[in-house]
């Protein structure tokens, strides 16, 4: 669950106000009650209370919209919901509007956690903390505010890398943002290497749930894979360990936002059969991913897609959900060997065999098959290897991206065209932000 202290609570309800400023609102009325940007940042105990509330919106909101908003674009899920916003984004093509809830929710609280990070990193300094507990603070405000940057380039053409108060930040392209959020992680990798985190930012912040070391490498080796690193992608995913788990934690206040949007009793989505891949993408029956994650529906949604019902972690409203998958490692080792400018054939199919054959994953994700078998060729393998992403990270919010680098079929730009693959490339800006900085650039084409 996540636990915030009686005492604490006003202080990380604050970290949940400071989305008015991500978003260019404006109020004009006094709150006598509200805690201050002060109260939050100057204290000891406020850091700290920030800090769960950073990972607390990050979890709930940023899970929902993280996962939800690909998974439609890219059918890993079909609409069950006659709600505009969904609609909107299962129908897709060029007229997806700015003003798209999605589109503007997924936007605005990725910058939301990425100023609470940035104000816990500026603000700990100054405090009195134990080395170890000053690390750990600015190292976590590194971790998320580098997983919200990475979050928007793997959904929009250019992002945002540092939040500005007067709504006048600037935009960068994909790859910098990625190679922004690279060096964060590595500044927060060399600063617990300095100063290892304390115990008493262990039961403050994480309460055991995220393994910040183990995270760390996770996030190095799948930006560094986004960015075509492949040498660092695959030292960073070597150096995790596979029996660590990272999770974000539930409880009946703090729901699982996945389990509220599909399993409760009035769902906005549900899952595609065949994790929404194509009928090339061939399983085996035997396949321990489908039994772990889909439950057999025999059912279609209102635009013809047939789904199911999901189970794996998102069939209990407080059912964790990892941060990220041990498995992928072994993935991206696969895949980095294969788009190397020296591809390694027998590495990368070692790799996809760790996963094939899997039958101790921590989080029981096990397909439990035979050893690969099709062609050793790249082009084979890599199939092979997007096959084994959208089954063993289904609904970990990274197929948009997936399903551009691996060079699946382009979108047309038409709306409402149920039988491709992914209906956009990237999202146009939301209007919030539109409206507010002028820095923000032209919509993408599609």
């Amino acid at each position: 669950m996540i636990y915030i202290l009686k005492h604490k609570i006003k202080y990380a309800v604050f970290a949940l106000t400071v989305m008015l400023f991500a978003t260019g609102c404006e109020t004009d009325f006094d709150n006598p009650n509200a805690v201050t940007e002060e109260d939050a940042f100057s204290s000891r105990e406020g850091i700290i209370a920030t800090a769960v509330g950073m990972q607390q919106v990050y979890a709930t909101s940023g899970v929902r919209w993280i996962v939800e908003t690909p998974a439609i674009t890219t059918r890993e899920g079909g609409i069950t919901t006659t709600f505009q916003n969904m609609i909107e984004l299962e129908d897709g093509g060029t007229s997806l509007p700015n003003f798209n809830s999605n589109v503007q929710g997924l936007w605005s609280t990725m910058l939301s956690v990425m100023r609470i990070a940035e104000e816990v990193e500026a603000s700990t300094p100054g405090l009195e903390f134990e080395a170890g507990t000053a690390s750990g603070l600015i190292a976590y405000a590194k971790l998320f505010k580098a997983m919200c940057i990475a979050n928007l380039a793997q959904s929009y053409d250019q992002v945002i890398v540092q939040t500005n108060n007067e709504n006048q930040a600037e935009f960068v392209s994909r790859a910098e943002a990625l190679q922004t959020a690279i060096s964060l992680l590595t500044e927060a990798q060399a600063l617990i290497a300095a100063n290892p985190i304390s115990d008493d930012f262990i039961n403050q912040v994480t309460l055991g749930n995220i393994d910040v070391p183990n995270t760390i490498n996770a996030m190095l080796a799948r930006f560094n894979l986004f960015a075509g690193n492949y040498d660092a992608a695959m030292a960073a995913a070597n150096n995790v360990d596979d029996t660590s788990i990272s999770i974000f934690a539930y409880d009946t206040q703090n729901v699982n936002p996945i389990w509220d949007r599909v399993n409760n009793n009035n769902p906005n989505f549900k899952p595609r059969d065949n994790f929404g891949l194509p009928a090339e993408f061939v399983f085996d029956p035997a396949d321990g991913r489908l039994s772990f994650y889909l439950i057999p529906l025999n059912e279609t949604n209102q635009n013809g897609l047939p789904i199911e019902n999901l189970a794996g972690f998102f069939d209990i409203i407080t059912k964790s959900i990892p941060v990220y998958i041990p498995d992928e490692m072994q993935l991206i080792i696969a895949e980095a060997n294969l788009r190397k400018t020296s591809p390694n054939l027998a590495a990368a199919t070692t790799a996809i065999n760790n996963v094939l054959t899997d039958t101790d994953d921590v989080f029981g994700i096990n397909a439990n098959v035979a050893p690969y078998s099709g062609l050793n060729t790249v082009d084979a393998l890599l199939d092979e290897v997007y096959r084994n992403r959208r089954s063993e990270l289904f609904l970990i919010g990274t197929s948009l991206e997936d399903s551009r680098r691996f060079n699946r079929p382009e979108p047309s730009g038409t709306a409402m065209n149920y039988s491709e693959e992914r209906n956009r490339n990237f999202y146009p800006f939301p209007d919030t932000e539109r409206n507010s900085n002028p820095n923000t650039p032209a919509d993408p084409s599609i």
